[in-house]
């Protein structure tokens, strides 16, 4: 990767996007720190992210911005949500499976969808994060959603109210200044913006976390700890050998042969070659993990937004993520599993590329065309996801079982986890290949000239 950065950085126009690149990045890390206004700073404790998965998560993704209130406290969270329900939603409504089909007049239009869901989760999504805050705010107390839309009993109630709207306004806006970024990097920069930004909020959370760590075993009362240099030490192996295993994983590949047959058209002969079918070992990526968690802390949000103190302190303590009970855990795998095999009955269809062979002249050795070539790669897939679910299952429990146990910190568990680490590693391998695409079409430019 480092070869592909010192050949990308050799070339002008290339030299150029990344520099754009860095610029819209540095713009955003910049929104993570604007406070705004009628709310205070550092309002999530560590105890408090790691007892509700869905902010230790989304504190993860926008690099610790949702812990201290700042403009960007949403980060890019609301138009993902959006991406996923608008795929979804394609599979179930024919009008959005044939925009999608429509080439890139379809994907403007839905483009335009997920903006406005965007806009509309964003609304709702800032309504249960300022209630998460609790009393925090600087103007006034509460509890639940009712309580805050009615306003308090005193005389300044709606004065309460009008500043939860000015608080919620400016966390949506935020959300489409962050949107916005991102478009404007897949536009003039490298790689999708998105991704980036996310990328950008893990790193910038797991590089306090390492601040956090040198202060405390230099800087402490007593000098220098040796305890907590081993056990950071440790930690960082075990992180080391979980991205080793990550990266092995995500490049990772069954080649299935496929021979074309030749044929004669005219005075020439077309076909006689040999190609693969490459079916990568994790092919949903992220995606699994990211279902099964926000099905897992749905209810949470639901609970927190609306003040369900018992109904949160059971499921807290039944099938929460702090929970001593095996119920999560169990849930959890059972969520990544399925998920892992419905995201890849949507993204891999068997018949259409048995079908895409045989049109074609090819077929593969030793499988009859048709049918069973479709049978052979559905078997063949179903193999893979299954590998891939019970790599996600496992991955999903290391933060909670080993690097808690230890370094016994919250924010070190949002920096490594899951799916911080499957992220991290997909964005870096996804932005090399993009630098090494764009190296090769100056290089083939050059090469015409």
């Amino acid at each position: 990767m480092f070869e592909t950065l010192k050949n990308a950085f050799k070339v002008k126009e290339i030299r150029v996007k990344i520099w754009w690149t860095l610029l819209f990045l540095l713009l955003y890390r910049i929104g993570c720190f604007i406070p705004v206004p009628g709310v205070g700073t550092s309002l999530l404790s560590n105890t408090q992210l790691a007892n509700t998965s869905y902010l230790s998560i989304m504190s993860m993704m926008t690099g610790g911005s949702l812990a201290n209130g700042t403009l960007f406290a949403m980060g890019i969270g609301p138009y993902i949500n959006a991406s996923i329900i608008i795929q979804l939603l394609a599979v179930a409504i024919p009008y959005l499976e044939r925009l999608s089909k429509q080439g890139e007049e379809g994907r403007k239009k839905i483009a335009n969808y997920t903006r406005y869901l965007t806009l509309l989760l964003a609304v709702i999504q800032s309504i249960g994060i300022l209630v998460s805050y609790g009393a925090n705010s600087e103007t006034g107390n509460f509890a639940s959603l009712s309580a805050m839309l009615a306003g308090s009993s005193t005389t300044n109630g709606f004065t309460d109210f009008l500043s939860y709207v000015i608080i919620i306004l400016f966390y949506t806006a935020g959300t489409c200044i962050t949107v916005w970024i991102g478009e404007r990097i897949t536009d003039y920069g490298i790689s999708n913006g998105i991704s980036l930004l996310i990328f950008a909020g893990i790193i910038a959370t797991a590089a306090n976390f390492t601040v956090q760590q040198f202060a405390l075993i230099f800087l402490g009362s007593d000098g220098l700890d040796r305890t907590a240099l081993l056990r950071f030490l440790l930690y960082i192996l075990i992180v080391i050998v979980v991205f080793g295993a990550i990266v092995w994983v995500e490049l990772a590949e069954r080649k299935i042969p496929v021979q074309y047959a030749k044929q004669v058209k005219g005075r020439k002969m077309y076909g006689g070659q040999s190609t693969v079918i490459p079916i990568k070992v994790n092919a949903n990526g992220v995606m699994p993990l990211i279902f099964a968690f926000s099905i897992m802390t749905f209810p949470e949000l639901i609970m927190t937004l609306f003040g369900w103190t018992d109904a949160l302190n059971w499921w807290s303590y039944w099938l929460g993520s702090t929970s001593r009970l095996p119920f999560y855990t169990i849930i959890l795998c059972v969520l990544i599993v399925f998920f892992a095999f419905f995201y890849s009955t949507i993204q891999f269809n068997p018949e259409d590329i048995s079908k895409t062979i045989q049109q074609n002249g090819g077929f593969i050795p030793g499988i009859r065309p048709g049918k069973p070539t479709a049978d052979y790669l559905k078997k063949i897939s179903n193999r893979l996801t299954l590998f891939g679910a019970i790599f996600l299952a496992i991955l999903a429990l290391i933060p909670s079982l080993v690097l808690n146990a230890v370094v016994n910190s919250a924010s070190g568990a949002g920096a490594f986890s899951a799916t911080g680490m499957l992220i991290v590693v997909s964005v870096a391998i996804e932005f090399n290949t993009a630098l090494e695409s764009q190296i090769m079409m100056k290089n083939y430019k050059g090469f015409l000239k």
